[in-house]
């Protein structure tokens, strides 16, 4: 019985396993020109039917319209940027470039220590000399920094990847709006109570994923932000379902509103000064700024005891962490709760500026922004989130107010109808920030490590010497 002949497919063909196995070897040895042509292919691949081809009202229906020369530009641009990229990374060798990271490192941590005393300053002056949009833009900032530095205890000190954040955020909103509206309790009063709660629910998420890491971590925590949405929505007789809670009460200063009645237990009145909506605008960004600063000292000194190097230890190996004794149950259910405390007392706040809340404003997409701004800032640092919150919230929407005011003021001539709006890009900036980081500076903005405990003089560690926690 003769054996069928078979003809070769498109994979079988010796020419195609040829050219593959030739691209491979000229990746693996680092030929930047065949690495850059394989993007660019992965890139045609894409883009093919996202960019090459468009939709058109035809006669009788949509019909196609070819786009090469788009098409042939993002490709192009595909594989000269990573071209550009690996030409970058070839210029200096390991051993340079450790030392120059090294350095970058050190000059880094030299000038936090200088900037961070200027950006306080700069804080606390800053209701004297802007209005009230600069106000509202600052709050804005200082809670996003509040979220990173709280998401930094569990991702960047304890290695715990956490896409579920704002489910904390979300439990402490709530806590507020119904202890406020429903038993007539104070903002001061359930400030404490809303991160408790936070808390109880960051130990109930840690409890299941105590065996879990990395990706499987990920899903899990991602999943839980998702129930906690889905059981606002769904308990309508306590949270109000879909239409959230309203008339939720607003902080006050030692009992003294912050209203135009001008009675003797409002501010303007028992100060004798006239009403300003100002007034609770200034009251409301030192609130958030006291609220951050407590939640930066409180967990710079956890970083000096037992508890903040174990973290440290953890993020390192866990396994290594196991065998010196340390119990990674307690370590990581602190970390969980700790973390949620903070994510509580934000949204307590939150509530109250507000005074309104809804399941809509606790989405995935809250927890990717203050995961995205403890990435770009780098795991761990606390300098780096403050940065990447002034650089990803305070600047685009600086960007998005710079450019309505030429758009209207017809500075830009016809071409004020072009401009986009950033805030419809904000997911897409956000992204390509992502992107050029993770390119030049892969461990974030502010990577290099201080030890919690050194023999001598403390040196900056950089980056590369620091492992990355896989949860």
């Amino acid at each position: 019985m003769s054996a069928t002949n078979v003809a070769p497919t498109g994979t079988d063909d010796p020419g195609s396993r040829q050219l593959l196995r030739r691209i491979s070897k000229s990746v693996a040895g680092g030929n930047p020109f065949a690495d850059a042509a394989l993007s660019a292919l992965v890139a045609f691949g894409l883009f093919a039917a996202l960019i090459g081809l468009r939709t058109d009202s035809g006669p009788v229906g949509l019909v196609l319209t070819p786009r090469p020369w788009a098409l042939a530009g993002w490709v192009g641009a595909v594989f000269l940027v990573r071209l550009l990229v690996l030409l970058w990374r070839q210029r200096t060798r390991p051993a340079q470039a450790y030392a120059e990271n090294r350095r970058l490192a050190e000059g880094l941590a030299h000038l936090s220590r200088l900037l961070a005393p200027a950006l306080l300053l700069l804080a606390l002056a800053l209701p004297s000399f802007a209005d009230r949009s600069y106000l509202d833009l600052g709050v804005l900032v200082l809670t996003y920094v509040m979220l990173g530095w709280g998401l930094n205890v569990v991702v960047g000190l304890a290695g715990l990847l956490d896409l579920g954040y704002v489910a904390f955020y979300a439990v402490g909103a709530y806590t507020y709006a119904i202890f406020s509206t429903q038993f007539g309790l104070g903002f001061w009063t359930c400030l404490p109570l809303a991160g408790a709660l936070a808390a109880l629910w960051g130990v109930m998420l840690g409890f299941p994923v105590l065996r879990l890491r990395g990706d499987y971590l990920a899903i899990v925590t991602l999943a839980f932000g998702e129930i906690i949405r889905i059981l606002l929505i769904n308990w309508a007789s306590l949270t109000g379902g879909p239409n959230g809670i309203s008339g939720i009460p607003r902080p006050t200063l030692f009992g003294l509103r912050f209203d135009a009645s001008g009675g003797p237990d409002t501010f303007a009145g028992y100060f004798g000064l006239e009403y300003s909506p100002t007034q609770r605008a200034v009251f409301l960004y030192y609130v958030i700024l006291a609220l951050a600063l407590l939640t930066n000292w409180f967990t710079l000194r956890l970083r000096r005891v037992a508890l903040g190097r174990a973290w440290e230890a953890l993020r390192e190996d866990e396994i290594a962490c196991r065998s010196l004794g340390i119990n990674v149950t307690a370590t990581k259910l602190t970390a969980f709760a700790i973390g949620a405390t903070f994510g509580g007392f934000a949204g307590a706040f939150f509530a109250t500026r507000a005074a309104f809340v809804s399941p809509e404003s606790f989405t995935f997409i809250e927890s990717a922004i203050v995961l995205a701004v403890v990435v770009l800032g780098g795991l761990g640092s606390q300098f780096g989130v403050v940065l990447s919150a002034l650089v990803m919230i305070g600047g685009l929407e600086m960007l998005r107010n710079a450019l309505s005011e030429l758009a209207s003021g017809g500075y830009l001539g016809p071409l004020g109808a072009l401009v986009p709006d950033p805030g419809q890009y904000r997911m897409l900036i956000f992204g390509l920030a992502l992107v050029v980081v993770m390119v030049l500076r892969p461990r974030g903005l502010v990577s290099g490590r201080t030890p919690s405990v050194a023999l001598g003089r403390r040196r900056e560690i950089s980056a590369e010497l620091v492992a990355e926690g896989r949860g």
